[in-house]
């Protein structure tokens, strides 16, 4: 069987753990046929993930890995996943970011995908607690220079965690002397009856502080993160203004959704593609 070169390794990756994670499992020779690849490369593919601590490896195939509320995957294990829709998602919810205000970007590798379109928006004052976030846009402006209307970001203190975010008494005494006009936020599930949640504790009581400092909430999640229920949840549906996610959400996720706020499914009916009612802007 020859290979496919339209894939890429992440890619492939990502397709294996959503098929493993859809059906419950998967063997070897059905992801041969999927991908059109060998089955030596399944088989180093299924290595890497199980590497990752995104499947467990079984004769024959693979299974998901079945995750304590308690587990926090680090920032690189969660950077290659999902990486076409979590393209999609910032791409999107940079539409949603006017010149000269100020926002406010979590930790989360959904929210690193958006500040890279966002270091050509003028006048920004940018407020994170994402080490990856602000290196950002540290990167850019010692790129190409302090030029005029780079933004101004603040780095919150406080301990990082395996996500690289900063937490803790210090990070949520600096975001509660704060105000912005809009939160983006990511998160590791979501759901209608736990609302947002995270596996850090710590995490949770600086994404609440960063959510009640917000005029207005947009959370960013690929379509993986619905259903998902961490140790600790810190917003209600209710509370988020917008939910930007990718085409991959099942239908029956999103009429639920749209009953509680606006949503945006990226890369639909052109750029982006919106059921719910809006909010003010």
């Amino acid at each position: 069987m020859s290979e496919n070169q339209n894939l890429l390794a992440e890619q492939r990756r990502a397709l294996i753990l959503d098929e493993v994670r859809r059906r419950g499992g998967v063997r070897v020779n059905e992801l041969t046929r999927k991908l059109g690849v060998s089955d030596m490369t399944v088989r180093r593919d299924l290595d890497a993930l199980a590497r990752q601590g995104m499947l467990e490896k079984v004769h024959g195939g693979a299974v998901p890995v079945v995750e304590a509320s308690t587990h926090e995957p680090g920032f690189e294990a969660k950077s290659g996943l999902e990486l076409t829709a979590k393209e999609d998602i910032a791409r999107a919810a940079a539409q949603l970011v006017a010149p000269g205000s100020a926002i406010a970007l979590s930790g989360g590798t959904t929210t690193y995908a958006l500040a890279h379109h966002l270091v050509d928006v003028p006048d920004l004052t940018v407020v994170t607690n994402s080490v990856r976030v602000a290196d950002v846009f540290h990167t850019a402006q010692r790129t190409s220079g302090q030029r005029q209307g780079s933004a101004t970001v603040v780095l919150t203190g406080g301990v990082r965690t395996p996500s690289d975010s900063l937490v803790g008494p210090v990070a949520d005494q600096a975001i509660a002397a704060l105000h912005f006009d809009v939160l983006f936020l990511g998160v590791h599930g979501i759901s209608a009856e736990a609302g947002l949640s995270t596996p850090n504790l710590a995490e949770a009581e600086t994404n609440r502080r960063l959510v009640q400092s917000a005029r207005r909430v947009v959370v960013v999640a690929d379509h993986t993160k619905w259903g998902v229920v961490g140790l600790s949840s810190f917003a209600t549906l209710g509370r988020i203004d917008t939910l930007v996610t990718d085409a991959g959400l099942p239908p029956e996720a999103r009429a639920e959704i749209a009953e509680h706020l606006r949503l945006v499914v990226a890369g639909e009916s052109g750029e982006s593609g919106e059921t719910g009612q809006p909010t003010d802007a």
